[in-house]
């Protein structure tokens, strides 16, 4: 079985444009300073074999980014940190609703079983002269029965 990454990717993306919290989502780490007010980026970050795999093939964890971007220069700069944690919480609970991602996968590894729990870290970033504020959520997921084992 191969890894259904884009199907995964969409359903991670899908719950960031349903949000209605961003103006624009993208499907990589951004190069080039994301733009004016809210934006998310998703990009996978780490594949990782995990031991609840069974005699016969390797099930995965699969860690993806969703950054959170916002400009540092806004008015009022009091509402930066609110408008950030309210797509946070938007997001995190969508990925808690939605387990297994329309299907695709195990789980979204919420509390860590097989390695970091979902989590969100924020701090600032510069890019292009430009100084953003981000909200970086590790959205692990797991993948059941990806790679054949082949004595």
């Amino acid at each position: 079985m191969a890894l259904n990454v884009l199907g995964i990717l969409d359903a991670v993306v899908s719950h960031a444009m349903a949000s209605g919290h961003f103006e624009r989502v993208n499907q990589h780490e951004p190069e080039n300073p994301p733009g004016h007010g809210l934006t998310a980026a998703v990009w996978a970050n780490r594949v990782t074999p995990v031991r609840s795999s069974g005699l016969s093939s390797l099930s995965v964890l699969l860690t993806f980014n969703v950054r959170l971007f916002a400009p540092m220069i806004q008015n009022p700069p009091d509402e930066i940190d609110p408008n950030m944690l309210a797509a946070v919480d938007t997001l995190c609970a969508a990925y808690s609703g939605d387990f297994t991602l329309g299907g695709l996968l195990r789980s979204v590894d919420l509390l860590g079983a097989h390695g970091q729990p979902l989590d969100v870290l924020a701090g600032y970033i510069q890019q292009d002269g430009a100084k953003y504020r981000v909200m970086t959520i590790s959205l692990p997921v797991v993948v059941n029965d990806l790679w054949t084992e082949v004595a």
